[in-house]
């Protein structure tokens, strides 16, 4: 064995058992900024109620995480994670311990706002959703199993699809993030940030049988259900009063439709906004202002985008021919 040999094994076994540091890189980098940036506005909850079981009240308690979105003190998280109501207790990533209450919660989009009396508090900055790609990298930040673990956790993951529903025991929540970035109970309400520590999504859900699969609700959902719970308590939708189906190559054949994609008008709720604008069962919705339009979902998507109150141009197809109809939206109604 030569000398060289023998002093390269001999370097070897000094540097066993010795930490090799090497240079963070460029995304590690980014996803700790990320983190830090994030992790200020971000609270563990816990509420306890009661409920009635028969004769008798039992005692229930919540358990979650939330995001501080304004500095006054206002928090968002999800409506199951406080839907036990009572007594709320909110604790910031300093430690600090607060009381809080309930200011609005919204059961349709699984969404609610907790109030403490705090000022400046570090308020979180929300992205734009609708930018979101899959693939992208993403992080869940929340409170898994409360405080047992000691404080907040992290887990890194990409953006798995986009636009998903999912049906939950007695409620569909539409138009979700989907992320394989672990979501355990306790992270529900925590947010989902991309690499510049803003918020793309609220964590709200995960499928108890599957793995690697978790649901986020998208910031600009957040934004507008958040909005209406601070100003008025409560969250206002448009309603356009149609009942529809989406028309696919098979019931285009099926009924000898001249276009193959769009909302069939399956009914018309009288006197509702559809209805006031002429809509017709058997009228096909191609288009809403200026977009495209190929199923029921994207319909309700582009419909509650606008306010009661505003209008909306539809573009239609009735017996071949094509034309434009304008409505102007109401608050959402039992016929959504």
């Amino acid at each position: 064995m030569s000398v060289n040999t023998c002093r390269k094994i001999h370097w070897a076994i000094l540097n066993i058992g010795h930490p090799i540091y090497r240079t963070v890189g460029t995304e590690e980098e980014e996803v700790i900024a990320a983190v830090e940036k994030a992790r200020k506005s971000v609270v563990s909850i816990t509420t306890f109620g009661q409920t009635r079981e028969l004769f008798s009240m039992r005692p229930v308690q919540g358990m979650g995480s939330g995001v501080i979105v304004h500095p006054e003190g206002y928090i968002t998280t999800n409506y199951h994670v406080v839907e036990v109501g009572g007594r709320v207790n909110v604790i910031l990533s300093t430690g600090k311990e607060l009381t809080g209450r309930i200011a609005g919660v919204d059961p349709s989009s699984d969404l609610a706002v907790v109030k403490v009396e705090e000022k400046g508090l570090p308020a979180a900055e929300l992205a734009d959703s609708d930018s979101l790609r899959v693939g992208q990298t993403v992080m869940a930040i929340g409170s898994p199993y409360g405080f047992f673990l000691g404080g907040l956790t992290v887990t890194k993951g990409v953006v798995s699809a986009v636009h998903r529903d999912i049906q939950l025991e007695d409620n569909i929540i539409e138009d979700l993030i989907q992320t394989d970035a672990a979501i355990n109970p306790g992270n529900s309400g925590g947010p989902l940030i991309d690499l510049q520590g803003q918020v793309v999504g609220l964590n709200s859900a995960m499928i108890p049988f599957a793995q690697g699969i978790g649901f986020s609700i998208p910031s600009n959902t957040v934004k507008k259900v958040v909005e209406g719970l601070i100003l008025y308590g409560r969250v206002s939708r448009s309603w356009l009063g149609i009942a529809g189906l989406t028309i696919d190559e098979n019931i285009a054949r099926q009924y000898r439709l001249s276009v193959s994609s769009g909302v069939g008008v399956a009914s018309v709720a009288r006197n509702g906004p559809a209805d006031r604008a002429g809509l017709r069962s058997g009228d096909v919705i191609t288009e809403v202002d200026g977009s495209p339009v190929g199923s029921i979902k994207e319909l309700r998507r582009l419909v509650r985008e606008k306010k009661p109150g505003e209008r909306s141009v539809l573009q239609v197809i009735r017996n071949g021919e094509r034309y434009s109809a304008t409505v102007v939206l109401s608050e959402e109604n039992q016929l959504a």
